[in-house]
């Protein structure tokens, strides 16, 4: 089977972190495959880190430069923890930039102490049940800990904003963080993975995504400029580089339907009703090896 952008298989939910998990964690989500066989699935880079639930184990979702394939197994839930930006390698204990790409099982990372970990969730069919095990084990590990590199979390929202196209990318983020060329640098791969072009090259196209959800009737030569591209030409080169396909093509697959699946409202129910598979299911909720989404 030809491979599919992650965003059009399955169904998706996600909810905003509880107490106890949001100073590392902004998000919880739900993945759903499909009974029937899934095609592999085109994972695209989104500047995220998750850690997972996938077939009774934790694994870690580094984040990635270059859209990546994966293939699910048919029916596989998948249960996502989606880092706060700066937040992944003060509760990992590794710098972002060792698992840049990677697919790691948390066992990798700790040992036993992951194992610890596992062996507190119950097998159950319940998903709910399920959900607010994996809650309450990630809880003990996050609340009372100081993970969220604070400086490091302002910068991404910066970047996530957007800058003004005349204004130098670097020179900016030295004064706005009181940071040398090379400090800046180190602190951006510790806690994203990479430097501050390559965030800021992955967050403009996320931001150009959103305002042609948002504005889907407008032209694509205007969005390109409201997101901050020279122009149409480089928004296309863009979009090959971290999807493999143009925007039009993009839009395209994200507007084909996906089947809910027989169990829809447990899914739903227990992670939350918000939107299906939208911007951030694209390669975060489906980086799966049998089970990530973008």
């Amino acid at each position: 089977m030809e491979p599919v952008l992650a965003q059009t298989i399955g169904f998706f939910r996600e909810r905003p972190a509880g107490k106890g998990l949001a100073d590392a964690f902004w998000a919880i989500w739900v993945h759903r495959m499909d009974e029937r066989a899934a095609p592999p699935l085109v994972i695209t880079p989104d500047a995220t880190i998750d850690l997972q639930w996938i077939d009774g184990r934790f694994r870690v979702a580094g984040p990635d430069r270059v859209p990546q394939i994966e293939t699910p197994a048919a029916g596989a839930v998948i249960v996502g923890f989606r880092f706060r930006p700066g937040a992944a390698a003060g509760w990992l204990g590794v710098p972002a930039s060792e698992i840049v790409g990677g697919r790691l099982d948390l066992q990798e990372l700790w040992g036993t102490r992951a194992r610890e970990l596992s062996d507190r969730i119950k097998a159950t069919t319940d998903l709910p049940a399920m959900l607010r095990q994996l809650e309450e084990t990630v809880g003990m590990r996050t609340e009372g800990r100081d993970a969220l590199d604070p400086r490091m979390g302002r910068a991404f929202g910066v970047l996530d904003e957007g800058l003004s196209p005349e204004t130098p990318l670097v020179p900016f983020l030295q004064r706005h963080l009181h940071m040398s060329e090379r400090t800046l640098r180190r602190r951006f791969e510790d806690a994203f993975g990479y430097g501050p072009k390559t965030l800021d090259r992955i967050l403009r196209f996320h931001r150009f995504r959103r305002l042609q959800r948002q504005q889907g009737e407008a032209s694509t030569a205007l969005l390109a400029i409201e997101a901050g591209y020279a122009d149409q030409a480089h928004l296309i080169r863009e979009s090959r580089r971290l999807t493999g396909v143009t925007p039009t093509a993009l839009a395209q697959a994200r507007g084909r339907p996906t089947r809910p699946p027989a169990n829809q409202a447990s899914i739903a129910t227990a992670a939350g009703e918000q939107a299906p598979c939208g911007e951030r299911a694209t390669g975060f909720s489906i980086r799966l090896p049998a089970c990530r989404a973008d």
